[in-house]
């Protein structure tokens, strides 16, 4: 069950949004204009296929905040083979996830994410492998290709804690 579909089920109201980007620097953009809004405990859960953007959305708000933050600049792979990449800015910490190899939830509990949920920023690429524990008030963002190869469309889910960020991020990114 995606977020906002948990969140209503929970009786919680959910926002829903629409953004399209016309090229991979205007996702990049808004990456980067959301990074210096999160605080720990803000989740990320990035849903769509393979090749849709996700981990290009990822990467520039990791390293957007990195730079916001002062810390060194650093290569930010994509964790298909390892699960899960960690950064530390020097103020706080960002764990990016991705989940695709997982079969079963209780595998996410291993890797530590109930706990990074609370504490960190947290970016969740294949979030359906969370099962029930996707928090419910993260912000899920669903990319799919546009109708050009360069173009993205992506879905945003959630709940009104998140409409100031949301907000404040596509006015800087202009999107």
């Amino acid at each position: 069950m995606r977020g906002a579909a948990r969140a209503l089920q929970k009786g919680m109201s959910a926002r829903f949004s629409r953004l399209h980007f016309a090229s991979p620097e205007a996702t990049a953009r808004f990456a980067k204009a959301l990074a210096p809004l999160l605080v720990p405990g803000d989740v990320l859960l990035l849903d769509g296929p393979i090749g849709s953007g996700k981990t290009h959305f990822a990467r520039a708000l990791i390293q957007a905040r990195l730079a916001f933050d002062g810390a060194p600049e650093e290569d930010v792979p994509s964790p298909t083979f390892t699960l899960v990449q960690a950064y530390e800015t020097g103020k706080v910490g960002l764990w990016h996830a991705d989940l695709y190899r997982l079969t079963h939830p209780d595998e996410v509990e291993e890797l530590g994410l109930a706990q990074a949920f609370d504490d960190e920023i947290c970016l969740v690429e294949w979030p359906d492998r969370l099962g029930a524990l996707a928090p419910d008030d993260a912000l899920t963002l669903t990319f799919e290709q546009g109708d050009e190869p360069e173009t993205r469309n992506v879905a945003l889910e959630a709940g009104p804690r998140w409409a100031d960020k949301i907000t404040a991020a596509r006015a800087h990114a202009d999107v």
